[in-house]
């Protein structure tokens, strides 16, 4: 059996960890010192406490993890070449899977109720066949083989499970021999066994490793080191594994994973945090705040109705039903969902009471208003997570949190959530910054279209099933819900493995201001010559979809899939009704339909403004999880589906579409809609894309390219959204190409004195009203301003200062050299002999009034082989008497007030600087400015353009009022 990271931790690694969280550490009677006590507690997070064993669910599930162990223990052959005939020694999986099997004996023997608690014999036979791995593999003097994360993260954190479970039967030569092989495959926790970088879900796994070694062994050096390896996790990123500001969350350099390797990162923090609580080892790092914050912003967006998306899972969506799986049980967004719901719920111990509040709320009502796949029906739990979960569903005190209604855009991951009562939505995007799909490990092997625009929609009453119903094995999977797809036949793992197919697009991303959207993606077919522009405006009551400028040379019809609706595994009768007239129930149906301005299934409405020609299709598709996954089930799985589909025929020169989804909308409501509409189209090109809707006072547009849609005119590619409302006009701007400093835009309204929100948008005019929007360096974020509230505001003058002179100068044995003339400005605060600095002087004489803001754009990224993120920061510099050809370290002017300080990283981007103080003081003195850049704390290699260059030189951007 391949055994899979998720299957592992739900079979009790780090899932089980931390649901007994103590906030102080109290010393039982039984426990000799803080080791003892550690190792107790370790023991207890695997098994659980606070439980009753013989009320439910609790019995029922003791007595299947005593069934379990009794057919493994059944199978067992000790003495033979391996433990597990179907689980070879020379295959590192199996390896990982024999010592999991060993686990999951060795819960039964210490859990009450299984029919083999406290057995002698099986604890004999347990300890036996610890020794045989050991002495056959897991040694020292064994080089590792096959798959690192086996010897590095899965065979330890199972043994040592196993350890604490039976240590007090352990002799210490069997300890120390274990534990040896530990330590020569999880030394430390950076770098991972492999040589690749420790990040994200990996290294919180390597940490609890070292963890537990270190309590197992009484090693105060190691659970140190477990804790102290956190640290890097808690940081922001701008590109790669980890957090990002926006809530974003990527593993594997280029895949959203929040739902998979998110999960087991959460499960590892709530652990460690839990473990280790009030102990001399604590996590007391006070940016742990970061992983504290990315809960709401990066889980709980994901989460509805307690499943979590499968835009967020990667190639976990194809873990079904795998072979050799002992309870049978199908992997699927609700079983991973109540991972997640468990590590709210065991995080909440480690937070604020404000935090802590909000959580247990959150998965309260997660787990009360899911109905399909319950999580307290769910027999791959671990009891300890459980139990948590369900004293927090059954506690009067604690009050269950609804649904938000909310629009959370990830620009960093190429996704959003869009949220309105009674309904959820998810809209997968993909760029060079991401991924089209990930496979790997024979993983997900038809994922090849799930991020090109993928469009998933679940109601509060209705569809949680969904995707959890054999959806992945079954769907056709050139025909995925709100794609534009080529029907070029692709083979499996088209495009490389581990998130290898790149897009290579730059224009995917838009604007929200958290209630709205505009959404759009320049897409790019996988291994196709498909061409398109697709965008998606979300509303209130439903997403209005365009696509235009799809092309295609592949010889091979293109379609996009206006709804495919899995029917389940019955009859496959639910309604199709077209403009008013009920369509044939029978399966194999198919019909073009012309003249379709609106149609309605059981479960939304679509509306197609104009009228348009769609293809249905009703049919019954079979396929199995071996089929996408090959370690899954071969055993063939039917599903009945209702597609809908706008067929733009073999190699279109300039298809189209638009239409309108309306999630849950009865018959009626759809009907109403499409009589009735609220919703104009401003445009559907390829350069532009745009709405306008009465209803909310929404006008939105993508402009591929720089133009005039409707009301909105802008001087650069960019996504904006305005709301007219309550005698007020909200303006949000964002650049999803990421190559811009500013855009400009005008807004044909007029009749506002008063602004208010986002410092980085300046206004230059009010009739029309014009904006100056800093989008650079944003990664793709939002910058909203609304008029009709805050503050009186004037018109103004934009203007671009280059810099007169600048120079970077170096310290020890260069303090004499210029830098002049070189075509890069270097920063760095480092040891003497590497510390580096940059000047740059500007004239503001021809400034025609004082200037309102200004901000320092330099273009650069990292250069260090020591780490990829730093800060660079600007400093106010008094004296102006330097020159480019003279200054050095030894002569450069002193540094005066830091300024303002902005991340960057190793891809080349554009960094804002506010100095806008500083120019007004010396405007208003000698109007000349130099400012320096500089690091405030030793930092990484930074390297900037200078004005020599030709590429992206610095300049000042200066607002006059």
């Amino acid at each position: 059996m391949t055994l899979s990271r998720r299957r592992l931790l739900q079979a009790g690694g780090a899932t089980a960890l931390g649901t007994l969280t103590i906030p102080a550490l109290a010393m039982p009677a039984h426990a000799a010192d803080e080791f003892d006590t550690l190792r107790l507690r370790y023991r207890d997070s695997i098994t659980g406490t606070g439980y009753d064993p013989a009320s439910e669910p609790f019995a029922s599930r003791l007595a299947v993890i005593g069934e379990v162990a009794a057919q493994r223990r059944a199978a067992m052959t000790p003495g033979a070449a391996a433990l597990w005939p179907d689980l070879p020694l020379n295959v590192s999986s199996s390896l990982t899977a024999s010592y999991s099997r060993l686990r999951a004996m060795a819960l039964a023997w210490a859990l009450p109720g299984t029919g083999l608690t406290g057995n002698t014999t099986l604890r004999g036979e347990i300890i036996a066949g610890l020794d045989q791995l050991h002495a056959a593999v897991y040694k020292p003097s064994t080089t590792w083989f096959g798959n690192w994360w086996d010897w590095n993260i899965g065979t330890p954190q199972t043994l040592l499970d196993v350890m604490a479970l039976l240590y007090d039967h352990l002799t210490a030569t069997q300890i120390g021999n274990w534990l040896a092989a530990v330590d020569t495959f999880t030394p430390a926790v950076a770098p991972l066994l492999n040589g690749g970088a420790s990040t994200g879900a990996n290294r919180s796994d390597v940490c609890l490793v070292i963890a537990r070694r270190g309590i197992v062994g009484r090693n105060a050096a190691k659970i140190a080191a477990a804790r102290d390896g956190l640290s890097p996790i808690f940081e922001y990123v701008r590109t790669g594994d980890g957090y990002y500001e926006d809530g974003s969350f990527i593993q594997h350099t280029v895949v959203p994973y929040a739902g998979t390797y998110g999960a087991a990162l959460l499960s590892g923090l709530a652990g460690l945090f839990g473990l280790l609580a009030g102990s001399t080892w604590a996590v007391t790092d006070p940016r742990r705040q970061i992983a504290f914050d990315a809960m709401t912003r990066s889980w709980a967006p994901f989460v509805y109705n307690g499943l979590i998306m499968d835009c967020v899972s990667g190639r976990g969506v194809s873990r079904g039903l795998s072979v050799g799986d002992a309870l049978g049980v199908q992997g699927d967004d609700h079983v991973r969902g109540h991972g997640i719901t468990a590590s709210f719920v065991r995080m909440a111990d480690a937070a604020s009471p404000a935090e802590a509040t909000a959580w247990r709320a959150m998965a309260k009502g997660w787990i009360q208003r899911e109905y399909w796949g319950n999580l307290a029906d769910d027999p791959v739990l671990s009891l300890p997570s459980l139990a948590a979960c369900l004293a927090v569903r059954d506690n009067a005190a604690i009050t269950a949190a609804p649904e938000p209604v909310e629009h959370r855009l990830f620009a960093a991951q190429d996704q959003a959530v869009h949220r309105r009562a009674g309904w959820a939505a998810a809209i997968a995007m993909c760029s060079k910054r991401t991924t089209y799909y990930e496979t790997g490990n024979g993983e997900h092997l038809k994922g090849w279209h799930t991020n090109n625009g993928m469009l998933y929609h679940w109601g509060s009453t209705w569809g949680n099933g969904q995707y959890s119903d054999a959806f992945w094995p079954t769907v056709d999977p050139y025909r995925l819900p709100g794609t534009t797809t080529s029907k070029k036949a692709l083979a499996d793992g088209a495009g490389g493995t581990w998130g290898a197919p790149d897009p290579g697009t730059s224009w995917v991303g838009g604007a929200s201001d958290g209630v709205f959207a505009a959404l759009g993606q320049d897409t790019r077919g996988l291994q196709s010559t498909l061409q398109a522009r697709k965008s998606w405006f979300c509303l209130d009551d439903g997403i209005v979809c365009l696509g235009a400028g799809i092309s295609c040379t592949d010889g091979t019809p293109v379609e996009t899939i206006v709804d495919n609706r899995n029917l389940g595994a019955g009859t496959g009768v639910q309604p199709l009704t077209v403009n008013g007239t009920a369509q044939p129930t029978t399966i194999g149906w198919s019909a073009t339909l012309t003249g379709v301005s609106w149609a309605h299934n059981s479960f939304a409405g679509i509306v197609f403004p104009g009228g348009a020609t769609v293809k249905a299709l009703r049919e019954n598709r079979s396929g199995s999880w071996s089929q996408i996954n090959t370690g899954g089930t071969t055993e063939i799985l039917s599903r009945k589906y209702l597609t809908l589909y706008v067929d733009h025929g073999v190699d279109p020169t300039a298809g189209s579409y638009r239409y309108i989804l309306l999630p849950g909308a009865d018959t009626a409501t759809t009907a109403a809609r499409a009589a009735a509409p609220t919703v104009t189209v401003l445009a559907n090109t390829a350069n532009v894309q745009a709405i306008s809707d009465t209803a909310t006072g929404v006008t939105a547009a993508n402009f591929f390219t720089a133009g005039t849609a409707g009301p909105i005119t802008v001087s650069a590619p960019c996504s904006v959204l305005m709301r007219e409302s309550g005698g007020q006009l909200r303006v949000t701007v964002a650049d999803p190409t990421r190559a811009a400093t500013t855009i400009t835009v005008t807004i044909a309204r007029s009749g506002y004195g008063t602004a208010s929100g986002d410092g980085r948008i300046s206004v230059t005019g009010l009739s029309p009203i014009t904006l100056v929007a800093e989008v650079g360096g944003a990664l793709g974020g939002s910058r909203t301003i609304t008029f009709g509230s805050g503050a009186a505001v004037t018109g103004g003058q934009h203007l671009s200062l280059s810099p007169t002179a600048d120079a970077y100068v170096r310290d020890g044995g260069y303090a004499t050299v210029n830098y002049g003339a070189d075509s890069t400005l270097v920063v760095k605060n480092d040891a003497a002999g590497y510390a580096r600095r940059a000047y740059l002087k500007f004239d503001l004489t021809s400034l025609p009034a004082a200037p309102k803001r200004a901000v320092l754009w330099v273009s650069g990224n990292t250069s260090d082989s020591a780490g990829t993120h730093t800060t660079v920061s600007a400093y106010a510099v008094s004296a102006d008497g330097w020159t480019e050809g003279g200054v050095t370290w030894n002569t450069a002017p002193a540094l005066g007030s830091l300024l303002s300080t902005a991340p960057l990283c190793q891809v080349a981007d554009w960094i804002p600087l506010d100095v806008t103080a500083f120019v007004q003081a010396q405007h208003a003195g000698d109007r000349t400015a130099t400012i320096a850049l500089w690091q405030a704390a030793p930092g990484r290699a930074t390297v900037l353009n200078s004005r020599t260059n030709s590429t992206r030189p610095p300049f000042l951007q200066v607002v006059t009022g």
